[in-house]
C-alpha cells in the first residue's frame, strides 16, 4: 500500500491520568473532549488550521487564564482521527495510508481544515493523495472503500463512489494487464508468481469479499451490467463471498457430531444479541446474493436459508434454481437440516428441489437438449439413491415416508436399481422391527431385472430380503442363464440348468423364511430362522422341477413372460 508522510517534528503527545497532552513549556489553554478522552492542547497551532475551532472559540477572551473547554463527540473517526488532525496542526510527523485516510479526511472536513482557512491545509493534501495514489491502487481502493462505508455508508459518496468506480474499472481489465498485487489463496496457486505466470481470471474475488454486503452488491451489479465478464466468473465471486460470510449449518454442527443413527446434531441457537445480529447479517447476505452460481452452491445457500429463517420468496427462488441445476450437485448437498428440529433432515425441501428438476422434462426440447437432459437424469438418479442411503440411516424415519421418497423419482429415471437396492437394504438393517408387510412393500420397489449380476447375487444371499423377493431374483437369474445358454452347445446349456436347479435346492435347504402367520402375536425385532422347513423345501423343489422342465423346451417354443405374469406365477406358488 502507498503512504504519505506529513510533518517533520517528533511525536510529543503523551498520556497522564487518562489525559492526552503535548510536551510544551506553554501551559495548555484549550481542553477538547472527544468521547471518553480528554486533550489538553493549545489554541495557537489548532485555531490556525481548524475553522470549526475558530468559530467555537471566537467568543472567548484571550486574557482568560482558564483553558477553554470544547466538546467534539461527533467527530468522524473518533479519537484517533482527531489526534491525526491535531498532530498535523503541531507539525508532528504522521503517516497517511489507505487504512487511515478516510477517517482522517472525514475528521479534517469536520474541523474545516480547508484552503480557505490556511494554505496547504490537511483536507487538500488528503484529497490529492486520495486521487493520485489510493484510487490508482487495487488494495488501496478496496481498503478505502470499506473504511468509508463503515463510517458513513452512502452518505460519504465523495469517497465511496470514486472507490467503486476504480474497483470496477480494474475488475473489467483483461487479466494480462493486471500488474498490481492481489490476494489469491486457492490451493495449487503460487502467490509469489513469476512474471510469466498467468493471472487467474478470478484474481479479484477474494479482495472484494471483505466488503460489506451492500457495497459488494453494488460492485457486482455494476460489473454484471457491463456484460464484459461471463456469468460463471461473477458466480465465483458470489461463491467466495458467501463462503466467507455465511455459516453452513452442517459445519456448525460438526463439533457436536452425529447421533448413533447418523442424524445431524446442531447446538441450540443462543438468544444473545450478538448471535441474533450475526443471524440477521447472514440473512441479509443470503437475500442479497444474485444468481450465476453452481447447483452445489445453491443447495448450500438453501441450507443457510433454512438456518437463518430467510423469507419464503428467497427460499422458493433458491429451490427453483437449485432444481434446474441438480445434476451439478452431490448427495451430501441435499442434506438440509430442519430449522425446527436440528436432529432431522428437511426431506420436503429435497423433494421440492427434485420436483423442479423433473419439471424440465415436461417442456418440449430439441434432440440435442433431450440428450443432455437424459444424461442429467441419470446423474440425478445416482445422486438421489445415494441421498436415500443417508436418510435410511435415520432409525426414526417412517417406512411410509421412505417409500414416498423413493417414488419421487419415476421408474424411467433409474437405468439400474443397484443404488436403490443398497438404500433399501440399509433401511431394513437399521429397522429390524419392520413387519413382513412393510418389508414386502419396500422390496417391491426394486425391479429385479434392473439389478446387475453382482448385486443380484448379493440380494439372493441376503437374509434381510423377503422370500418372495429372493424367489423373484432366482427367476430372473434363471431367465438370464437360459438366454445366455440359448446360443451355446447343448451340453453347456445342461450344465447351466443344473447350476440353476442347484441354487434353488440350496435355497430350500438353507434360506431363512419369514415368520409364519400364526406367530403374529409373538413378534420379534429380528429375523428368526425358518420354522416350516418341509413346506419351504417342497415349494422350492416344485419350483426347481418347473424351472428344469422349462429349460428342456426349445427356445422358439417358449413364450417370454412379462414381469406381471412372472409375479403372478410367483404369488400362486407361495
Amino acid at each position: 500500500m502507498k503512504y504519505m508522510k506529513l510533518g517533520s517534528k517528533p511525536d510529543t503527545f503523551y498520556t497522564e491520568e487518562a489525559v492526552r497532552s503535548v510536551v510544551s513549556d506553554i501551559p495548555a489553554d484549550l481542553i477538547i473532549h472527544v468521547n471518553n478522552t480528554k486533550y489538553q492542547l493549545h489554541k495557537f497551532p489548532l485555531l490556525l488550521k481548524c475553522g470549526l475551532l475558530q468559530r467555537l472559540c471566537s467568543d472567548t477572551d484571550d486574557g482568560d487564564e482558564e483553558p477553554v473547554p470544547v466538546a467534539l463527540h461527533d467527530i468522524p473517526g473518533g479519537e484517533q482521527a482527531f489526534e491525526l488532525c491535531a498532530k498535523f496542526c503541531y507539525g508532528i510527523s504522521i503517516s497517511i495510508s489507505a487504512g487511515n485516510l478516510v477517517p482522517a479526511m472525514l475528521a479534517a472536513r469536520f474541523l474545516r481544515m480547508t484552503e480557505a482557512v490556511a494554505k496547504g491545509n490537511l483536507v487538500a493534501k488528503l484529497e490529492t493523495f486520495f486521487d493520485s495514489c489510493v484510487l490508482q491502487g487495487w488494495k488501496d481502493s478496496v481498503a478505502a472503500l470499506q473504511a468509508a462505508w463503515r463510517i458513513s455508508g452512502w452518505n460519504e459518496s465523495r469517497i465511496v463512489q470514486p472507490c467503486i468506480d476504480s474497483i470496477v474499472e480494474k475488475i473489467l481489465l483483461p487479466p494480462s494487464k493486471v500488474t498490481w498485487s492481489y490476494t489469491y489463496t486457492r490451493p495449487g496457486y503460487n502467490s509469489t508468481r513469476k512474471p510469466h505466470q498467468s493471472v487467474p481470471k478470478d484474481w479479484w474475488t477474494e479482495d472484494i469479499s471483505d466488503l460489506d454486503i451492500e457495497v459488494f452488491r453494488s460492485v457486482i451489479s455494476t460489473v454484471r451490467a457491463s456484460r464484459l465478464l461471463p456469468p460463471p466468473l461473477i458466480g465465483e465471486a458470489l461463491h467466495v463471498y458467501a463462503c466467507k460470510h455465511l455459516v453452513d449449518p452442517l459445519h456448525v454442527a460438526s463439533d457436536a457430531g452425529l447421533t448413533a443413527n447418523g442424524v445431524l446434531h446442531q447446538p441450540p441457537q443462543s438468544s444473545d444479541d450478538g448471535e441474533e445480529k450475526l443471524v440477521a447479517m447472514q440473512r441479509r447476505v443470503l437475500e442479497s446474493i444474485p444468481g450465476s452460481v453452481t447447483g452445489r452452491f445453491l443447495l448450500r445457500l438453501l441450507r443457510v436459508a433454512n438456518y437463518v429463517s430467510a423469507s419464503s420468496s428467497t427460499r422458493a427462488q433458491l429451490i427453483r434454481q437449485a432444481g434446474s441445476q441438480l445434476d451439478e450437485a452431490r448427495a451430501a448437498d441435499l442434506l438440509i437440516p430442519l430449522p425446527s428440529d436440528p436432529h432431522a433432515y428437511d426431506v420436503g425441501t429435497a423433494e421440492a428441489v427434485l420436483e423442479h428438476f423433473l419439471a424440465q422434462f415436461q417442456r418440449p426440447a430439441p434432440t440435442d437438449e433431450r440428450r443432455r437432459m437424459s444424461a442429467a437424469m441419470e446423474k440425478v438418479a445416482r445422486i438421489f439413491d445415494e441421498y436415500l442411503r443417508t436418510i435410511a440411516l435415520d432409525r426414526s424415519f417412517p417406512v411410509g415416508k421412505f417409500v414416498d421418497l423413493v417414488e419421487c423419482l419415476p421408474d424411467i429415471a433409474r437405468s439400474d436399481h443397484d443404488g436403490l437396492y443398497y438404500a433399501i437394504d440399509i433401511y431394513l438393517k437399521e429397522h429390524p422391527e419392520l413387519s413382513k408387510a412393510d418389508k414386502k412393500r419396500l422390496c417391491r420397489l426394486i425391479d429385479c431385472r434392473k439389478l446387475s449380476p453382482d448385486v443380484r447375487a448379493q440380494a439372493i444371499a441376503n437374509d434381510r430380503m423377503p422370500l418372495r423377493t429372493i424367489v423373484q431374483l432366482l427367476f430372473v437369474e434363471q431367465e438370464r442363464t437360459i438366454g445366455a445358454a440359448a446360443g451355446s452347445h447343448a451340453a453347456s446349456g445342461g450344465a447351466a440348468d443344473r447350476a440353476s436347479v442347484g441354487v434353488i435346492s440350496q435355497l430350500a435347504a438353507g434360506t431363512k423364511d419369514e415368520e409364519p402367520a400364526s406367530s403374529a402375536g409373538h413378534k420379534s425385532d429380528v429375523h428368526r430362522p425358518r420354522r416350516d422347513h418341509a413346506r419351504v423345501a417342497d415349494g422350492a423343489s416344485a419350483m426347481a422341477r418347473s424351472l428344469s422342465a422349462s429349460t428342456k423346451t426349445p427356445p422358439a417354443a417358449r413364450k417370454e413372460r412379462t414381469p406381471e405374469e412372472t409375479g403372478s406365477r410367483m404369488r400362486n406358488k407361495q
